[in-house]
């Protein structure tokens, strides 16, 4: 079996991991505690802030893949997790989260057409995870930049805060791709449209290594797929609400 071969079985595991839940939305939540640096970020969403302040609506759109959705239960998924969480944190706010599914795409084919589907849709905010089909494909790391950050700029021009989120972290492929030139950049990106970044590789990988999560097993079972879903919900709620900059009194 080719290295190609092997990663796509990998990564089609994690995926299975993260994309076949069918559980409750009270069951109890994880343990999944976030180190506060993995969680804070100086960049600002000022759309997000006006939103939440105003006590109106705040649209959020996921623009996601495969691990962003559940066949068995969408309301396991991480981006409804989000919206649970964010409703429980602004009980005053409207929240509604969607996704745009953009599987198997990479970064510059998702750009490419970033104007046309944000036609209509008038998000506050914009979460893109991206970067994983890029590492798949071996897409040169310096193409991979220029596209994310062609992105950013439409998202921007589209009037919407962005977030960008990087890949899932997974010990089974790590050496199958090369992952760091991918998060680098999307990093880089960030740092230059002071943009806030989400690095979901960093939590997970976090989890993994203190034994709260097994990221590793090639039986996951579907109770690790649902806390794994609803720890990075909870976590990304956290995100949102810090890179708005609110005070305590502008979350009740």
């Amino acid at each position: 079996m080719t290295s190609v071969s092997m990663l796509r079985l990998g990564l089609i595991a994690l995926a299975g991991l993260l994309a076949v839940v069918s559980a409750r939305a009270e069951d109890a939540p994880a343990n999944c505690e976030v180190p506060d640096y993995l969680l804070a970020t100086e960049s600002k969403l000022p759309k997000v802030a006006a939103a939440i302040k105003s006590g109106h609506v705040l649209n959020i759109l996921v623009l996601g893949s495969r691990s962003s959705t559940i066949n068995a239960s969408d309301g396991a998924a991480y981006p409804s997790r989000l919206q649970m969480a964010l409703k429980d944190k602004l009980p005053s706010v409207a929240v509604n989260v969607t996704v745009e599914l953009q599987a198997r795409k990479t970064a510059e084919e998702v750009a490419k057409g970033l104007v046309s589907l944000l036609e209509g849709k008038k998000p506050n905010l914009v979460i893109w995870q991206t970067g994983t089909v890029d590492a798949m494909r071996a897409i040169d790391p310096d193409e991979f930049r220029s596209a994310v950050d062609e992105g950013v700029v439409a998202l921007r021009n589209a009037g919407a805060d962005v977030i960008l989120m990087n890949l899932q972290y997974s010990p089974r492929t790590e050496t199958m791709i090369s992952v760091p030139p991918y998060l680098d950049n999307m990093r880089v990106v960030a740092q230059d449209h002071d943009i806030p970044l989400f690095d979901r590789f960093a939590i997970m990988r976090q989890w993994n290594d203190h034994g709260d999560f097994d990221l590793f097993s090639a039986s996951p079972g579907v109770e690790l797929a649902r806390r794994v879903h609803d720890c990075l919900g909870r976590a990304l709620s956290t995100y949102v609400i810090g890179a708005a900059h609110l005070g305590t009194e502008q979350q009740n």
